[in-house]
């Protein structure tokens, strides 16, 4: 039999994360993001329960919950709000260099002091294949240009490549962009003149780990988006009558709601599937590719359709599925976009036929 049930510790978890999203992130979504920033209460309410340190290690004082608990609190924050989510955690996807590479020194070291500034910034830039990063390293010193970051500050600069990464906190000048998706969390263009390295780590296994975890969290993420698009534009189809009878009823757009209900279920299993791996201790940076590859196509679709089945109304501000389809692309452009990750995954695919071919060949 297979089991889907979590547990009574992630639902409390998962039940702690929505409540949060609903009293704090989706009434404020739209002065959150004219703010470009989260509002004060939920910036205090975040810091109280702990969802910043959920994955530190308890030695640390995190909760050590692991990856799964990750998916479940970043998928319904950001259904709430992406930007507000990304905003409202100190370190961020910059945790999972600083894990994999640093250990939990370079956490003590660099992230802990960040917990005690509620505004504090931590940035992860990729700066490996598929980015449009242009950096110099001479001596201990950087320099170059990251032309967009999901931050309008940066206290702290995490560089993420195939073979290590660097830790940058002085010398980082950030220009406010305008930003399309993720307004909550600001944009901003990143110079670097000289900056300082204060830190850095070569090893091409732990850097994979660090990317796959970077990855699996925006996945989950982008499945918090799709889900509350999903669900908004099927509770709209259900109240919106034509024709006599709600246009959920129609068999076209029910046919569309069916499918884009599927997508959000697939790309959330295959999400919860690379998570448990990680918790396992498995070898998991494929199937967090696949993670946020199926997560990004499917958000290309369920996005843009929560749109169409509101019609008009659906490039209105008076419903938030405008915003759910502009959170979607952006979400999609993180570390690297999708060719990175579909190469990735497909080299999972093309091993594990080998292995198939070879085992063939043997009996």
């Amino acid at each position: 039999m297979i089991d889907f049930e979590l547990g009574d510790e992630l639902e409390l978890v998962r039940k702690t994360a929505r409540d949060f999203a609903s009293d704090h992130l989706r009434p404020s979504l739209r002065e959150h993001e004219l703010a470009r920033t989260p509002s004060a209460q939920a910036r205090a309410a975040f810091s109280e329960i702990g969802f910043a340190t959920l994955e530190w290690p308890e030695s640390l004082g995190g909760s050590g919950l692991g990856s799964l608990a990750r998916c479940l609190v970043s998928e319904e924050l950001a259904a709430g709000d992406p930007g507000s989510a990304l905003a409202l955690d100190p370190l961020g996807l910059a945790l999972y260099p600083l894990i994999e590479l640093g250990g939990e020194s370079a956490l003590r070291d660099f992230g802990v002091p960040l917990l005690d500034d509620d505004a504090a910034r931590a940035v992860l830039a990729w700066t490996g294949r598929g980015s449009r990063v242009h950096l110099e390293r001479e001596g201990d010193t950087i320099s170059g240009r990251i032309p967009w970051v999901p931050a309008d500050r940066a206290d702290l600069l995490v560089l993420l490549d195939e073979e290590g990464a660097i830790v940058v906190k002085d010398g980082i000048e950030a220009s406010p962009l305008r930003g399309s998706g993720l307004r909550a969390a600001g944009a901003s263009e990143i110079e670097l003149n000289g900056a300082a390295v204060c830190a850095g780590w070569k090893n091409v296994q732990a850097a994979a780990r660090a990317l796959a975890r970077a990855r699996l969290a925006v996945a989950s993420m982008l499945v918090g988006v799709m889900s509350e698009s999903a669900e908004y534009s099927r509770a709209y189809a259900l109240d919106r009558v034509a024709f006599g009878r709600p246009i959920a009823h129609h068999q076209a757009l029910a046919f569309l709601i069916a499918d884009m209900a599927t997508a959000v279920d697939g790309a959330r299993l295959l999400g919860w599937e690379a998570a448990w791996s990680l918790d396992s201790g498995l070898d998991a940076q494929e199937s967090c590719a696949t993670a946020f590859l199926e997560a990004v196509e499917e958000a290309l679709f369920v996005t843009p359709n929560g749109v169409q089945i509101l019609g008009g109304h659906g490039f209105m501000q008076d419903h938030p599925v405008e915003k759910h389809m502009r959170e979607a692309r952006t979400l999609g452009l993180m570390l690297g976009g999708v060719d990175p990750a579909r190469e990735e995954a497909g080299r999972e695919i093309a091993g594990s036929g080998d292995r198939v071919a070879l085992t063939r060949e043997a009996s």
